[in-house]
């Protein structure tokens, strides 16, 4: 059952952390040195460590 909360519980950090990379201001954006276009890979590995 832990194991499901834990996947259940990346999963939604993952979604929220891709809705707030794309979300960011593309000045902001470029000051951080992050293309919104990797939304997907950079949430990935902030959640999986992929």
């Amino acid at each position: 059952m832990n194991t499901l909360l834990n996947t259940i519980s990346k999963r939604r950090l993952y979604n929220r952390t891709v809705r707030e990379i794309s979300s960011l201001p593309v000045d902001v954006a470029l000051d951080l040195g992050i293309y919104k276009g990797d939304a997907h890979a950079l949430a990935a590995r902030a959640v999986y460590g992929e």
